[in-house]
């Protein structure tokens, strides 16, 4: 399964937000993942029921810019954007069993994820 989500790829761990609920502190992810999440969402293929067998996801992550970033937290929040949307059960080891083939480039006109969802063949 393929499909590309064209927003620029943005990571849930760059400028967190403390934040204080009933007296606790509670850390969330920055405004800019929680509108990325949201818009993710309307580019993801709707299953009839979530991946939950072993697979290997395929990310290229086309960045708008040559900053440096971190190609695990970029990793962490798609996975998180597809077990929100059920387009896999959970990013637990037994479902996600790699990232095979993913890396971060570069796209200023075109900023966007490309994902490839691959049954595993060691599952």
């Amino acid at each position: 399964m393929k499909f590309i989500i064209p927003l620029p790829p943005v990571t849930k761990k760059n400028s967190q937000r403390i934040v204080t609920v009933k007296g606790r502190k509670v850390v969330l992810p920055s405004q800019s993942y929680v509108d990325y999440e949201q818009q993710a969402g309307w580019f993801l293929p709707r299953l009839n029921n979530p991946i939950n067998e072993p697979v290997n996801i395929k990310c290229l992550f086309y960045m708008p810019t040559h900053r440096r970033c971190d190609l695990t937290n970029l990793l962490e929040a798609i996975d998180d954007v597809l077990v929100k949307y059920k387009v896999i059960e959970d990013d637990n080891f037994n479902i996600v069993q790699s990232h095979d083939g993913s890396r971060v480039l570069y796209d200023k006109l075109n900023p966007r994820t490309e994902v490839e969802i691959i049954k595993s063949k060691e599952g």
